[in-house]
């Protein structure tokens, strides 16, 4: 079962969140502070809650140090509702942002949402079969990606999208889907997280050598990944 990392100064909320964690079957790890945080990191742990408002280290500068060496998928589990965090937050490659309060089940939710997308099946990972567009190739099961024949640097999310862009080349896909096919939610009214990992995607993206982009905004009605 998955490992996670719990990283918050709450004790108390720690505490809770452990014994539900493990109750579930998760094997579970906790810190207190970012800078413990960012030490306890490993290539065991599969997914990080954070808090951001923290001592010694906050939750967004241990998320900018994390980005430095792993890909770590991250979970903002915080009180702090302001778009300015969010937006950081995203842009540096958090995976979601859960609101203080939430109950159990959504918290679950997320988890099994983002550990769907970062756990490839048994079967998945024994294939060596590669999804192509044009000259973007992802594989599922070593979550690889590469265009113009170099190695994409993703997060889990944006894999998870440029998978579903490829599955979709030339069609229409709403945020509504890509919020659901991808984070594992409904979307929200004023949620920008689809648009901040496309953004992201698309930094990190090479252009196209006919100069066309690859990922278009249709306003109002979602993206596009242009064909030829």
């Amino acid at each position: 079962m998955a490992h996670i990392l719990l990283v918050d100064d709450d004790k108390e909320l720690t505490g809770l969140l452990s014994d539900i964690l493990t109750l579930e079957g998760y094997q579970v790890s906790v810190a207190n502070d970012g800078q413990a945080g960012l030490e306890a990191v490993n290539d065991s742990i599969d997914l990080v809650c954070l808090d951001i408002m923290m001592p010694r280290l906050n939750g967004i500068e241990m998320l900018k140090k994390l980005r430095e060496n792993w890909e770590t998928p991250v979970l903002f589990l915080t009180a702090k509702g302001e778009e300015w965090d969010r937006v950081i937050g995203l842009d540096l490659g958090a995976d979601d942002f859960l609101p203080k309060p939430f109950s159990d089940r959504e918290l679950l939710a997320r988890i099994r949402a983002i550990l769907r997308r970062t756990q490839p099946k048994v079967e998945e990972v024994k294939s060596s079969d590669s999804l192509c567009y044009l000259d973007i190739c992802v594989n599922s099961g070593t979550q690889e990606a590469s265009c113009q024949e170099q190695a994409l640097d993703l997060t889990s999310t944006e894999f998870a999208l440029l998978e579903y862009f490829i599955k979709n080349p030339g069609n229409i896909v709403t945020k509504e889907d890509l919020s659901l096919e991808v984070l594992g939610k409904r979307l929200a009214p004023f949620d920008r997280a689809i648009d901040m990992h496309v953004s992201n995607l698309r930094k990190k993206l090479p252009e196209r050598e006919d100069g066309k982009p690859r990922i278009k905004t249709l306003r109002g009605r979602g993206y596009l990944l242009v064909e030829v």
